[in-house]
């Protein structure tokens, strides 16, 4: 029984499949499809099971299953495919209409789109020429046209039309010069006179537009204004900006909406979108220099005339523009530095706190007690009218070398009331005399030189007078001598000859510049002068803003 159930299963599968495709085709009938779907399903299901369903019959002799009056009717349709069947259409054109092509084409309706085509042709320029012919809702187009523009309108227009199954293009484009002029001119032509037509109306979108923009200046150009608002002057000057461009924006917007161009106000906003993008890339380091402007000219790092130190450039503050900051050196030039550099770099202001210290070194002999010495050299520093008592000078011992002590002296000053340099100058040179007449020595650096045992004997033995062909030689042996051996006589007759020649100097008429630790006022007054001088560039520097 299995074996038997076995092989008739293909039979009893190709049975149902048949009585499935019979059922959808009732059903599709029962739901009112279109005639031309519901035809084309059952085709489609038959002519997949009409092999296996009459192969199925002639096995089992059996009866197959009645069909309705409507099947019936239609099956003769449907079941005779024909034992070639007909190639696919050849598409000519760029273009075809994607519409459900009918199963049953009539003559009538292929006489209609040829009408329908030709009368659309006859009212438009330069289609006149076109031929039409349609054959099976196959349209094809022959004739001449100007040029390519043309003949894809004509294809463009055809398949339009809904019952058009596909175009094919054989027109002509015979690019004849005078009917590509005329085209071109009438179409000039047209576009003048509506130009002139459109003049008065162009007239007054101008005149709303310089309106508007009139009174965004006028309105940005209030600087008081702007600076009651905010009282940074960058802040204040990019708000009257930003307003005079929004009203040159709102002015375009109400004299393109005036004449009826909204669509051209897109596509300046377009095309000045991907312009922005493409400066924004290629000036990058001058928007980053914009931006650097703004937050100093917030944060206020530092104000006009202050002894700043930029990166290792040292000067005093001019003025802070909106690309650069201008300092003037120590040596009396001017020094532009980029505000990139500013806000990225290093700043050390001396001005925003005006004690400052200065150090220097100087070396006693070894022998000498160092503390003794400190208080020698701060006792000469605080004699100096420059020098703070608060806070208060001091000394420490640095090194201990070879042949001497280093101690290190570090002295507070106001700068704002005395010259750095100057005062530095002057206390190391107080410190000096003053460690020398008080009896230490300031050592310099001792070499000691070994002679062979047999060269000192030959020292010791020569006599202490020997004269050779008139010249005489004097030998002295060296005699060891301590570390803080008393100085010769030269050497101290040396030291007062050297003293009472500084004296007699410092005495003279221009000593007291010498020794006048006070800040040289020439720089200050060329600061004051480039700081009074007008320049195009606004000074960002504001004393009622508010300091970092």
């Amino acid at each position: 029984m299995s074996i038997y159930l076995t092989q008739k299963m293909p039979t009893i599968i190709c049975r149902l499949a048949s009585i499935c495709g019979q059922l959808l085709l009732l059903l599709a009938l029962l739901c009112q499809l279109p005639a031309h779907a519901a035809i084309e399903n059952a085709a489609s299901i038959s002519a997949a099971l009409s092999g296996d369903s009459v192969e199925a019959l002639d096995e089992d002799n059996a009866e197959p299953a009645p069909a309705t009056s409507d099947s019936v009717a239609e099956m003769p349709e449907i079941i005779e495919p024909s034992s070639e069947p007909d190639p696919p259409p050849i598409i000519s054109g760029e273009s075809t209409n994607n519409a459900q092509i009918e199963t049953t084409p009539t003559p009538q309706k292929d006489n209609d789109i040829r009408q329908r085509i030709t009368g659309i042709f006859s009212e438009i320029d330069g289609l006149q020429a076109v031929n039409v012919s349609v054959t099976q809702g196959v349209v094809t187009l022959t004739g001449e046209t100007p040029n390519e523009k043309k003949a894809q309108q004509a294809i463009n227009l055809t398949n339009r039309l809904t019952d058009v199954v596909t175009v094919e293009d054989r027109i002509n484009r015979t690019l004849d010069v005078q009917d590509n002029v005329t085209t071109v001119y009438q179409g000039l032509k047209a576009q003048v006179t509506n130009l002139v037509k459109a003049l008065p109306l162009l007239l007054v979108g101008i005149v709303l537009f310089a309106l508007v923009t009139w009174f965004g200046s006028w309105l940005s150009n209030r600087k008081n204004m702007w600076q009651r608002l905010t009282p940074n002057p960058f802040v204040a000057e990019l708000l009257a900006q930003t307003i005079k461009v929004i009203f040159i924006i709102f002015g375009l917007i109400l004299a393109l909406s005036l004449i009826g161009a909204e669509t051209v106000l897109g596509t300046l906003l377009g095309g000045a979108g991907v312009i922005g993008i493409a400066v924004g890339f290629a000036v990058k380091d001058t928007i980053e220099n914009y931006i650097a402007s703004l937050m100093l000219s917030i944060r206020q790092p530092f104000r006009a005339r202050d002894h700043i130190v930029i990166n290792g450039q040292e000067g005093i503050v001019v003025r802070l523009t909106s690309r650069a900051t201008i300092l003037m050196t120590l040596d009396g030039n001017q020094l532009r530095i980029p505000n990139a550099e500013v806000f990225k770099g290093t700043i050390l202001n001396y001005t925003k706190n005006p004690e400052r210290r200065f150090t220097f070194e100087l070396g006693v002999d070894a022998n000498d007690d160092p503390l003794a010495a400190i208080k020698v050299g701060l006792d000469a520093i605080h004699q100096l009218a420059f020098v703070l008592d608060e806070p208060k000078a001091i000394a420490v011992i640095t090194n201990v070398g070879d042949s001497n002590i280093i101690l290190e002296f570090q002295i507070w000053v106001d700068q704002s009331e005395t010259d750095f340099s100057k005062a530095r100058s002057i206390a190391i040179r107080e410190t000096k005399h003053a460690l020398e007449n008080e009896g230490f020595s300031l050592p310099e650096p001792i070499y000691r030189l070994r002679f062979n045992h047999k060269l000192e004997q030959a020292f010791e033995q020569m006599p202490q007078n020997n004269t050779t062909s008139g010249a005489t030689l004097t030998t002295t042996v060296p005699s060891a001598t301590s570390s803080n051996q008393v100085p010769s006589s030269t050497d101290d007759k040396d030291k007062e000859q050297a003293k009472a020649r500084a004296k007699t100097i410092l005495q003279g008429r221009s000593a007291s510049d010498v020794l006048d630790a006070r800040p040289d006022d020439k720089l200050m007054e060329k600061v004051e002068q480039e700081i009074a001088e007008n320049s195009d560039e606004t000074d960002l520097l504001n004393n009622n803003s508010p300091q970092e």
